[in-house]
């Protein structure tokens, strides 16, 4: 009964990323988010339910009914809808509804469970003995790199980079949002991944260490993005603080049951550091325009999970395992996105068209404004 406890408190993280992510962004796009999300939890669900579980399992059927049932599946589908939505932070403020869709329901449908399967359900990942115990490469960094490939393919948001080529700042309209769903989230995938581990090892006795160890990472992220940004800039960034909360969780997430407190608050605090970095990284020198971070924080922070998983457990034949699961982990969410979707949008653009991306895509796509008092400006 545990990992159903779990698995329902780990919703509580799309109510966490609905509130991060509308916050993030400019007023005009508030609704906008709030639908991708909404969007992110029905298609890939779906998707899931159809294909995506059969795949999962070892290609034992597509649907629900052709595979045995128990409580493990229900963890599951919440571990690909936190996939699902690391998408939104990275290609909102310019993707049309319907391709958005298409996105969720390739991932949940196709590309989810593949690697699942090869790393958690005795493909050959885990039979190599690759270690994942909370997702930080299965979910977070697969996400991550997905999310990368579709926001090079879908291109900046306008006005993003001036005639310099130089990035402008887009601010964060609602910072308040940002730090309480930031929160919410932190709060659901510890519930889930506490969940997720005890279901793989059935001790309830590493339920203490997996908390301990996870809110140690995670404040120390926030701590050294603090630090980072307080060096870099002369300020601490508040958006970026909370980015490296996360980031120093779900780095966690893979070795959570393994390690002790203070290997912990080193992997998260590599984790803040690295989220900030590759902020920075994406927007400057690769041109890729991620308005909530995402592609960093989950797809480069599960990367360093999966690593660290090996870094500081096992030895150096654990490490070589480690790193060839995150980069095959890199490799196929990456090329394999790009290759669908690339086509995709030569055939059918993702983008909504610029006049409406411009004037904001709440009204044009959905019929509403998130804040009507105000215009949505």
């Amino acid at each position: 009964m545990l990992t159903l406890y779990a698995a329902f408190l780990g919703l509580l993280v799309q109510v966490g990323f609905a509130l991060l992510t509308c916050g993030l962004v400019r007023k005009k796009n508030a609704a906008h988010l709030v639908m991708l999300t909404l969007s992110a939890y029905v298609f890939s669900f779906l998707a899931y339910y159809a294909v995506g579980y059969g795949i999962r399992s070892g290609f034992r059927g597509f649907f629900f009914s052709r595979v045995p049932l128990d409580d493990r599946l229900v963890l599951d589908v919440v571990f690909m809808l936190v996939a699902g939505y690391v998408l939104v932070g990275a290609v909102c403020e310019r993707i049309g509804f319907r391709a958005f869709v298409l996105c969720e329901l390739f991932l949940g449908g196709v590309l989810y469970p593949i690697f699942a399967q090869w790393a958690w359900k005795g493909g050959w990942l885990s039979r190599i003995g690759f270690v994942d115990f909370g997702g930080a490469s299965v979910v977070h960094e697969l996400g991550g790199f997905c999310a990368m490939a579709l926001a090079v393919v879908l291109g900046p948001r306008l006005g993003k980079y001036g005639h310099d080529g130089q990035p402008r700042p887009f601010l964060a309209h609602n910072i308040v949002f940002v730090t309480v769903g930031t929160a919410i989230v932190l709060f659901g995938w510890m519930a889930l991944t506490t969940g997720a581990i005890v279901a793989t090892t059935g001790a309830d006795v590493v339920v203490a260490r997996v908390v301990v160890n996870l809110n140690v990472a995670a404040v120390a992220g926030a701590a050294a993005a603090m630090l980072f940004w307080r060096y870099s800039y002369g300020k601490p960034d508040i958006s970026m603080a909370c980015n490296g909360l996360l980031a120093g969780a779900i780095a966690m997430s893979a070795a959570a049951p393994l390690v002790g407190p203070t290997t912990s608050l080193v992997i998260g605090a590599v984790a803040g550091l690295l989220a900030s970095a590759g902020v920075l990284f994406n927007e400057r020198t690769l041109k890729i325009d991620d308005p909530c971070g995402s592609i960093s924080v989950h797809g480069y922070c599960g990367m360093w999970g999966a690593v660290a998983a090996g870094l500081f457990y096992g030895g150096w034949r654990q490490l070589i395992v480690q790193l060839a699961g995150a980069a095959v982990c890199a490799l196929l969410a990456f090329v394999l996105t790009y290759a669908v979707f690339f086509p995709v949008n030569r055939i059918s653009p993702m983008r909504v068209e610029p006049d409406v991306e411009a004037e904001g895509i709440d009204l044009n796509e959905f019929g509403m404004l998130a804040y009507p008092e105000e215009d949505g400006v």
